[in-house]
């Protein structure tokens, strides 16, 4: 900060001479004696960011404190720099002064403001004359500067791999309750539920109290509805006392109809593009006043994200999965390229929090793959594990777009294959699917992807050529499941090599199918997850 006045030593400007020779400490906040000081002194407060101290120095502590520390919270700054400039003091006690106040954020993103001020000779001392327009030309009080974050439009879409739209940004409605705000919280939900019931008839009453009792003392979201569902309520629900309405741009489905775990993972990825081509914007807000833009700098939209999902799979493993009362799971590849092309899971696996990352033991499913394997490396533990690690079981599989924020490795690395230990991921069993697949095509293993051109990460090994010593022993025994085994009984899936295993009566069951070029991996848990895992494939090969 430039200091334009020569500044009177505090200790000099508290100090009165009286008659005799006496020091005399006088009374009021430590000021310089001038009008330039008074604004140096305001400028530096303000460059602190310390709105109560600046107000101090006004003729208005008040109101100067409230407006200074509104805008001082929502410019939310990283530095501040305060310039007085031009100070001149007039023979009537009055000053006039000029500042130029530069906020600066990271990312150079900075924004000034020049203003003209006034200071006037009280019996206290000089004061800065109160006036919103300090900050900045024509605020008043009640009003604030603010930094808001801006993004280009239009916003990316989602594609599949046919170029379709498969999710797109729209405005949504969070229908809050607030039991804190609510007169009767039972007779609000009672209300809310019946105003929901044209749109969301499983949003009951005891649904809402279930949330509301599960967040003792906080705002729940009862339903989030597009805007185009709000107009077939049977009501306004801001008009129950404690319910509000929240509204806000949501990357969705562009079919409602389907609904993927991938949602999370792409959104995810999505989000980032959004924030790497944000903007930003200063603006200048009042009470019943229309904000107004002040300046900021706005970039190109991001691209759109083109994954491989094929929406017409995902719509047919979305309506499979429902077919059992159990958890279940259901990834399907492409099995030449690797691409995902659906996902999808039901109500049990959700909120099981099953995900493509986690591992989970795979009991006798892959027995055949484990006596391929320990015949070819003879038994040896290293030999072993490179083996695995090529087929896609050792490895562990990070996909931009899919994976979960945490996922745990493998166990298929270790020396004893015990049913109640060796565990790997979904999408470890959907690589080695590919694996297999490609290897009768004479090509190497590929790592499972969704977004196109954007590489999944792989760790903990190297994929690599499996070998027909492993590979021709897995299909005999996949070809023979299919024949005379556990999935004998499938129907309209020509072609098909299957496993099919569990891991003891209460499972996890698997299944994991080659057909019609595609890998197709089913995970279910509970009683009988073996059943519920072949009725889950036969219900899509019914339906694909």
């Amino acid at each position: 900060m430039r200091i334009w006045a020569k500044r009177v030593p505090v200790a000099a400007a508290c100090i009165a001479v009286a008659c005799g020779g006496v020091a005399v400490a006088c009374s009021g906040p430590e000021l310089d004696t001038t009008a330039a000081g008074v604004a140096e002194l305001y400028a530096s407060a303000i460059e602190r960011q310390d709105p109560a101290k600046a107000a101090t120095y006004t003729t208005a502590p008040g109101q100067a404190g409230e407006v200074l520390a509104a805008s001082l919270a929502s410019m939310n700054a990283d530095d501040i720099d305060v310039q007085v400039d031009k100070p001149v003091e007039f023979s009537d006690g009055t000053a006039s002064f000029s500042l130029k106040t530069t906020w600066k954020w990271q990312d150079k993103r900075v924004f000034t403001a020049v203003t003209t001020g006034n200071a006037r000779h009280l019996s206290s001392g000089w004061r800065v004359t109160w006036d919103p327009g300090l900050i900045y030309s024509g605020l008043t009080n009640g009003g604030a500067l603010r930094l808001i974050r801006t993004d280009a439009t239009p916003s990316p879409k989602v594609r599949s791999r046919s170029g379709k739209t498969f999710m797109l940004e729209q405005r949504v409605n969070d229908i809050v309750l607030d039991p804190t705000k609510a007169r009767d919280v039972r007779a609000a939900a009672k209300s809310l539920a019946t105003i929901l019931e044209p749109i969301a008839p499983l949003i009951t009453a005891k649904v809402i109290e279930g949330k509301v009792a599960d967040a003792p003392g906080k705002p729940i979201i009862a339903v989030t509805l597009r805007d185009s569902d709000m107009g077939a309520l049977a009501g306004d629900p801001d008009r129950i006392a404690g319910v509000s309405t929240r509204k806000y741009g949501k990357l969705v489905m562009a079919d409602r109809r389907l609904s993927s775990p991938l949602e999370v993972g792409l959104t995810n990825y999505w989000q980032a593009i959004r924030d790497a081509t944000a903007g930003w914007e200063v603006q200048m807000i009042a009470p019943g006043a229309k904000p107004r833009e002040l300046g900021g700098e706005q970039g190109p939209p991001g691209p759109d994200v083109n994954t491989t999902v094929d929406q017409n799979v995902q719509l047919s493993l979305g309506d499979a999965v429902v077919d059992v009362g159990q958890p279940a799971t259901m990834l399907v590849l492409d099995a030449t390229t690797g691409g995902v092309l659906g996902f999808a899971q039901n109500s049990y696996a959700a909120n099981r929090g099953i995900n493509v990352d986690a591992v989970y033991p795979v009991g006798k499913t892959l027995d055949p793959v484990w006596e391929a394997v320990d015949a070819a490396s003879g038994s040896d533990g290293q030999s072993r594990g490179r083996l695995l690690d090529r087929s896609g079981l050792g490895v562990k599989f990070t996909v931009p777009g899919a994976s979960a924020l945490v996922g745990a490795r493998p166990t298929v690395t270790t020396i004893d294959y015990k049913s109640d230990t060796t565990a790997v991921s979904i999408m470890n069993m959907g690589a080695f699917g590919v694996a297999l697949a490609r290897s009768r095509q004479g090509a190497p293993p590929v790592a499972p992807y969704v977004i196109k051109g954007v590489p999944t990460k792989v760790s903990g090994g190297e994929l690599g050529e499996v070998g027909s010593t492993i590979t021709e022993p897995v299909f005999k025994a996949m070809t023979k499941t299919v024949a005379t085994g556990d999935a004998s009984d499938l129907t309209n899936a020509p072609g098909l090599k299957a496993l099919v295993g569990t891991n003891g009566p209460q499972g996890p069951g698997w299944f994991l199918g080659l057909q019609d070029g595609k890998v197709v991996v089913i995970y279910t848990e509970g009683e009988k997850s073996g059943t519920a895992a072949l009725q889950v494939a036969q219900k899509y090969f019914r339906i694909k």
